[in-house]
């Protein structure tokens, strides 16, 4: 027996062990691939430590990487089977230099290889390099798994590529229409951008890929999944935690982020700071240079620290556009035009009243005073007393092309600065020609109130302005229109003249009559809602009898039907037949005129240029028209969406502070459609974004509107001669 249960044991023993041996084999067989996943993570990498790539994979927790000076020396390095990746840091100055041993190389390692711009490529012809112009770059297979899907576009800023003759390409840079998504498919003519070499492992780019950072690729989320893609080939039997960096731009707050109790005197200081940062405030040492770009046709001035920054007394520059190059700036739109130079003064002089800046004021003055006393904006043709165009004021002063036009909001919106400037500063002495140009708009519109979009000076000389006071111009254009009949409401309650009320009043209902369907549009139907909000506050202000107050609830409610949860108005298109500047309508038509930030209504995207700017003072003062609290909550919900957006980057002063075109409040991201000819979706316009958004901030810190602020201006005086002067014959 007790042979038997030593037997038993030894039996029991030998099963244990049989076991622990099963159960170590399988932890073995368990863990094996971890422990392969951890040896075949190793990137080697050619390139430099500053790479935007480089540094993302070096503090990635699942890679490995091994740096190399030079492609060959990676190559040489690496064992069978490794990953290599080869970035284009010379980008855009200088190719990958790259030889037929080294893909000699990675045919006999096996090794897995992504590589970018490269100067040599084994049996594929490369030509000359080429600096694209209005082509993005656009998904064109399933081979990222759906992120980006095919179709979907993604931004290479400052795009250089290498053409080729490869058919087939996962990427290609193309000319689409759409916002993002090539709505229209993909032309017949396209650039391959990201595709795997024939006969080789090897993903090549034609451009530069990894400088998605530095040059501000986006939508960030994309370029993330296409990177993950690239990882996946060139280590297949791994996966990965999506890559993830912090952008060189970003909003200030993130959507749902607890704001601290003094936000929105933080962001009415940076937002001031801006003009400063920018330089858009043109100093007197740049007229040569300044003179000579324009004799040359360029209008653009690239951004640098070392730009001097005026006082005012030279005027302002109009914006910072939306070309972004490979090192992620933008440059600096350089016409002075009225309308942005008067909207710049009174954002600073709002913002220095606030701040306790007494500098901002001053400076605010030295503008109003460069544009209506120095410049030649009010002399000539505009300060003639027998000349047509008699106390408008021009579009620009930078060369006759903008000289020659008087558009009727610019001068408005001029006038709606230059009026609110008055007020904080105290000054008195602009009122005399502010005066003359509320007469001038008012007898240069038709006997039904409506203006037109723009009257030239030659104009002028062939017609005189009695034309167009007679004439019953008919344009159902709040864009155009909207802010005229708020100056002319403005000028009435200061001089009690109804000629100011009667035709502005007729237009307005007119106007209301055919809403929407019968509003012509420019960039979309939610702008034109925004403009007509500030007439018909201002008409309650007036006039406060119920039909007014319909009139204005009626644009108030639609209005906040596009509000988002978040604050953001949403762009919406209208009627495509009433729109003067709709989508893009085919791939050819992508950056030809103006256009909208969205392809098609549901795009989650705010216009700050066209729309919230404008839907901000309309909403501002139509609560002060009518102490509404569900409009008071509505701006307040807006003013905090404007705060949280606002672009914070420490590499790039020309934005830090501003508030670009385009915000897609759906990714939480500075993205739209680029089409528009002018102000794309990443332009800073220094008057009708900065100038606006920063003042009614102000303005809100000071609890009142612009209709209150100015209401002890004493332009009137200036009334009674002026009249007899401009409007002789007119009852």
């Amino acid at each position: 027996m007790q042979f038997k249960k030593n037997n038993i044991q030894l039996f029991s023993y030998i099963l244990s062990v049989k076991s622990i041996l099963l159960l170590l084999v399988g932890g073995l067989i368990t863990f094996l691939p971890v422990a392969c996943m951890q040896s075949v993570n190793v990137v080697h990498v050619a390139g430099k430590q500053s790479n935007d790539l480089y540094r993302i994979l070096d503090k990635h927790n699942q890679i490995k990487t091994i740096l190399h000076d030079s492609p060959m020396k990676a190559a040489r390095q690496a064992t069978t089977g490794d990953a290599l990746m080869i970035f284009a840091d010379e980008y855009p100055a200088k190719r990958t230099e790259l030889s037929a041993e080294f893909f000699s190389i990675i045919r006999e390692k096996q090794l897995r290889v992504y590589l970018e711009y490269p100067s040599f490529l084994p049996d594929v012809e490369l030509g000359a390099t080429v600096k694209a112009d209005l082509e993005r770059a656009v998904v064109n297979s399933s081979f990222f798994g759906g992120m980006p899907d095919s179709l979907d576009v993604l931004s290479i800023n400052g795009l250089h590529y290498i053409p080729t003759n490869i058919p087939e390409s996962y990427i290609v840079a193309a000319k689409v229409a759409g916002f993002d998504k090539a709505v229209y498919g993909l032309p017949e003519k396209t650039v391959p951008v990201l595709f795997e070499l024939p006969g080789y492992p090897v993903l090549v780019s034609t451009t530069n890929l990894s400088n998605m950072v530095r040059g501000r690729y986006a939508p960030q989320k994309a370029w993330a999944g296409v990177w993950d893609s690239i990882l996946k080939y060139v280590l297949p039997e791994n996966s990965f935690v999506g890559l993830e960096w912090k952008p060189e731009i970003q909003a200030a707050f993130e959507k749902t982020e607890e704001l601290p109790a003094q936000y929105q005197m933080n962001s009415i200081e940076k937002g001031a700071d801006w003009f400063f940062s920018s330089k858009m405030l043109v100093h007197e040492s740049l007229e040569d240079t300044l003179e000579i770009m324009k004799d040359s046709g360029n209008w653009m001035l690239d951004w640098n620290a070392s730009i001097p920054v005026g006082d005012g007394k030279n005027g302002v520059f109009e914006c910072v556009f939306s070309r972004i190059d490979e090192k992620g700036s933008q440059p600096i739109g350089i016409v002075r035009r009225g309308d942005c130079n008067a909207e710049t003064a009174m954002a600073l002089a709002c913002a220095g009243n606030v701040l306790k800046k007494t500098e901002y004021s001053r400076i605010a003055e030295n503008i109003l005073d460069f544009y209506l006393f120095e410049s030649d904006a009010m002399k000539g043709e505009y300060g003639n007393p027998n000349h047509g165009a008699y106390g408008l004021i021009p579009w620009g002063i930078s060369n006759f092309a903008w000289y020659r036009a008087s558009y009727g909001d610019d001068n408005a919106r001029f006038l709606l600065g230059a009026l609110t400037t008055s007020a904080l500063t105290g000054s008195d002495r602009w009122d005399n020609l502010l005066m003359k140009s509320l007469i001038a708009l008012h007898r240069t519109t038709g006997k039904s109130g409506f203006r037109g979009s723009r009257i030239d000076v030659p104009d002028f000389e062939k017609n005189g302005w009695e034309h167009y006071y007679e004439k019953d111009t008919k344009y159902y254009s709040p864009h155009f229109e909207a802010y005229v009949w708020a100056c002319m409401l403005w000028a009435y309650h200061k001089t009690g003249d109804q000629i100011f009320l009667e035709r502005t009043e007729k237009a307005i209902k007119e106007t209301m009559h055919k809403y929407p369907e019968g509003w012509q549009w420019a960039n979309g139907i939610a702008q034109e809602k925004a403009r007509m909000l500030l007439p018909l506050a201002w008409l309650v202000r007036v006039k406060d009898t119920p039909e007014n107050r319909e009139m204005l609830y009626t644009v108030v409610n639609d209005l906040l039907k596009l509000q988002d949860t978040c604050g953001a108005i949403r762009e919406e298109l209208g009627d495509l037949e009433m729109g003067k500047y709709p989508p893009p309508q085919n791939n050819e038509a992508y950056g030809t005129a103006e256009a909208p930030l969205i392809a098609q209504n549901g795009d989650k995207v705010s216009d700050l240029l066209y729309t919230t700017n404008f839907a901000f003072l309309g909403l501002h003062e139509a609560y002060y028209a009518t102490n509404d609290p569900k409009i008071k909550a509505a701006v307040d919900k807006l003013a905090e969406f404007l705060c949280r957006i606002q672009v914070v980057s420490e590499k790039h002063p020309e934005i830090d502070g501003g508030w670009m075109r385009a915000f897609d409040f759906g990714r939480y991201e500075h993205w739209g459609s680029n089409a528009d000819l002018g102000w794309g979706a990443w332009a800073i316009e220094s008057g009708w974004t900065q100038g606006w958004i920063v003042s009614i901030l102000a303005l809100r810190e000071q609890n009142t509107s612009i209709w209150d602020l100015t209401s002890n201006s004493k332009i009137k005086q200036h009334y009674k001669g002026l009249k007899k002067q401009m409007l002789t014959g007119v009852k």
